[in-house]
């Protein structure tokens, strides 16, 4: 069925009504006549009749009036219908426009564009405020996504080394290895090395040494010695700083593989410090570069190393510290029983030489070759002296002595509490025995056990004061030097003694620190009271081999006095009697409460992890159909991009005026053969080049757009038509007019320069 248009319409409603109206005329006249039929029917009867009645005037206006006024009606009409048809298919456009786009935000399609009907246009603009929140939304969700990928791959990483580190760390070969095996292959490097700080205690000849090197997936041996301070590994040692290289040499690798011959470009060396102590150095190698969560991680794991490190290292002081306390203190115990010994042999020498005065001569005899003796007047001054005393005391004969007074063999220090022993003597009080220390000829130390006794007369008045001692000065010194590494480990560790039924009898200061205990609700206490019940079974187990003699070492939990969990790690050791019986047992720690905490919190923190990458599949599977209509979407658009792209380079290679454009640093990327033409460069010469070749040195420096133009940085004269000279092959300098535009791709701009000479007409 065809359907009239509102033009043909019209007319046909007024041709329709001007026939009607003639009709109706022609009946009317008809009727007037019927009326005389005396009338015959002429044209001049038409006339008078429709002069003689105005019924008929009637008849004849509305012949007229009746197509006149439906031609306005159906006219108007028309129009009103051919406006709402206008609109009603201004609105269908609008909506299927609307349909399109939205369908384009649906398949994630963020870069379709939406052209407004005008700046009254609300909907428009909420489709394009939509649009971007969409796209906006996206790139979050997918940074997030990525950051997620980040924190679960550090996670992930840091509790397996976690595990790493605490296998085989009492072998420092195989610890190395797979640390740095593991690390290399973590962070997809090819080549790691190892390097441990030796000597560190002697600042000129302490030096990193390759204690293990992981190459091309197999281990690798070298022996490779890194002074301090030299090269990448000393520069990165000295500054305690780790160094990122990414043009590494291909000369810097020795290390080569079978697998390949391609060498890594680039380097992170990352120092291995904890408690501000630096113990070693990771170089590892890659080909591809680093991103700053893998440097971060390398940091991570060389921080983590070097705590180990450093706990090896006190584990290793302290067994040391233990071995030698445990050997100096049966060496010391033995000499103390043996000086023990002596003096009740010369106690008794004494009481029998009282007694036999017959055998006086030879315990005197015995007494000067075993023992130090002097004999000394009440006033302090020196009556005889035996060889063994001047020996000891450095001194040559009796005469260098004998008439001094006994302060001269005093330290200064002492001399007030000497005098107080004196004076006791002299008044004839008890007499002296224990440690004393006096001052040889050149300022030497002598220690002795000493004994000061009086010697009486007839009547029990003290006569004359004794001295007798036997050299102990090595003995002292091994004792004062154990005394200190005692206080050392009291400073820095915890330092518990237990008898070997496990209660506790000596403690220092950082265990009642660390247990919140006082001193007398100590008493009474054992370590059994201390381990955390869940671990109590296992620990009785090993208490049972200590107090036979095998030392334990390792981490446990123990329970403060308020129920605190926390955790130390250290050894008990067995001491031995002078009958080899293990007398009582001594715990050397530290408190790793910190770093357990913080290996908990990494577990809980990968089962998150794990958790949210289980809801990040199952949201990927969502996605994955969208994705896969997406990309063949993409694959048209790319190739529209690429044939837009092609028609763009041809156009403007086809432009009368030089185009060049210049990338963010400067350099020709694009010269059209109109830019050939003018400047007198082949493509091949300029492209890859500084744009500053096209212009000379002085307008360079004295033209301010020029200047800018070649100059570094983003602050160039865009959008303004300017006048400069440039500089041809040849050398020759042409006026022209230059237009610099900007394009920004990825925050990276482009810069296209059209040119345009100057000519000059002549009339």
């Amino acid at each position: 069925m065809k359907f009239l248009s509102f033009k043909e319409a019209t007319n046909q409603a007024t041709f329709f009504s001007i026939i009607l109206t003639i009709c109706l005329l022609t009946i009317g006249i008809l009727l007037t006549f019927m009326a005389d039929i005396t009338s015959a029917i002429t044209f001049t009867s038409i006339g008078y009749a429709i002069i003689s009645r105005p019924a008929l005037w009637v008849l004849i206006l509305l012949v007229f009036l009746i197509p006149l006024i439906t031609y306005l009606i159906y006219n108007n009409f028309a129009k009103k219908l051919s406006e709402m048809q206008e609109s009603l298919e201004n609105e269908s456009s609008k909506s299927y426009k609307i349909n399109s786009f939205v369908s384009e935000l649906i398949q994630e399609n963020f870069e379709t564009e939406y052209s407004l009907e005008g700046e009254d246009d609300k909907l428009g603009k909420s489709l394009l405020e939509l649009r971007n929140t969409l796209k906006s939304n996206r790139e979050i969700r997918e940074k997030r996504r990525k950051e997620d990928e980040i924190r679960n791959w550090t996670a992930e990483g840091l509790a397996n080394f976690g595990e790493i580190l605490r296998r085989d760390n009492d072998n420092l070969n195989n610890f190395s290895f797979n640390v740095i095996k593991n690390l290399t292959n973590y962070i997809n490097a090819i080549q790691g090395g190892f390097y441990l700080l030796q000597n560190e205690d002697d600042k000129k000849n302490r030096f990193f040494n390759l204690i293990s090197f992981y190459a091309y997936g197999r281990k690798k041996f070298a022996d490779n010695r890194i002074p301090w301070g030299k090269g990448i590994i000393g520069t990165s040692g000295l500054e305690n700083k780790t160094i990122y290289i990414t043009d590494l040499p291909d000369t810097y690798v020795t290390v080569t593989s079978g697998l390949g011959k391609a060498n890594p470009r680039n380097l992170i060396v990352a120092p291995l410090i904890a408690n501000e102590e630096l113990f070693g150095v990771f170089e590892i190698a890659s080909l591809n570069k680093l991103d700053k969560h893998q440097i971060s991680f390398v940091e991570k794991v060389a921080e983590s190393t070097a705590s180990i490190l450093s706990s090896v290292k006190m584990n290793m002081q302290t067994a040391r510290l233990l071995e030698e306390s445990k050997s100096q203190a049966q060496a010391l115990s033995s000499q103390e029983e043996e000086m023990r010994q002596n003096m009740e042999e010369l106690q008794a020498t004494q009481e029998e030489a009282a007694r036999q005065a017959q055998r006086f001569l030879k315990l005197e005899t015995t007494v000067n070759h075993t023992m130090l003796r002097a004999e000394y007047h009440l006033n302090g001054i020196l009556l005889y002296a035996n060889t063994k005393f001047l020996n000891k005391l450095e001194y040559e004969a009796n005469a260098d002595v004998e008439g001094k007074h006994i302060s001269m063999f005093i330290s200064k220090k002492d001399e007030e509490w000497f005098q107080r022993i004196w004076n006791n003597l002299v008044k004839g009080g008890r007499h002296f025995e224990g440690y004393m220390k006096h001052v040889t000829k050149t300022g030497k130390d002598l220690w002795t056990m000493a004994t000061y006794t009086c010697i009486r007369d007839e009547d029990g008045e003290v006569e004359q004061i004794l001295f007798l001692g036997l050299d102990t000065t090595e003995h002292k010194k091994l004792s004062l030097n154990l005394e200190g590494i005692v206080d050392a480990v009291n400073r820095s560790s915890i330092s518990i003694e237990f008898d070997i039924n496990g209660n506790i009898k000596e403690y220092n200061e950082s265990f009642l620190y660390l247990f919140k205990y006082s001193e007398k609700e100590i008493s009474g206490l054992a370590i059994f009271d201390l381990i955390d019940t869940l671990e109590l079974e296992l620990f009785n187990k090993k208490w049972e081999n200590v107090v036979r003699g095998m030392n334990f070492q390792g981490a446990f939990k123990v329970k403060t006095k308020s129920g605190e969990e926390r955790w130390i790690r250290g050894a008990f050791s067995a001491v031995y009697n002078m009958y080899s019986e293990v007398e009582k047992v001594i715990y050397i720690g530290n408190d790793i409460t910190r770093e357990k905490l913080m290996e908990i919190e990494s577990k809980k923190q990968n089962e998150i992890f794990k958790i949210q990458e289980k809801q990040l599949r199952e949201t990927e599977k969502e996605l994955s159909k969208k994705l896969k209509e997406s990309r063949l979407e993409m694959k048209e658009q790319f190739k529209e991009i690429e044939r837009i792209k092609i028609r763009n380079e041809r156009t403007l290679e086809g432009a009368l005026d030089a185009i060049i454009t210049t990338s963010n640093d400067n350099k020709i990327i694009f010269f059209n053969e109109a830019a050939v033409i003018l400047f007198g460069y082949n493509k091949d010469e300029v492209i890859g080049k500084d744009v500053g070749i096209l212009f000379s040195n002085k307008t360079i420096a004295e033209n301010e757009f020029v200047n800018k133009y070649t100059g570094p940085g983003d602050k160039k004269i865009v959008g303004q038509r300017k006048e400069v000279k440039i500089k041809t092959k040849k050398g020759d300098e042409i006026p022209v007019l230059i237009l610099l535009s900007n394009a920004q791709v990825e925050k990276e701009n482009t810069y296209t320069a059209f040119i345009q000479t100057i000519e000059v007409e002549l009339f």
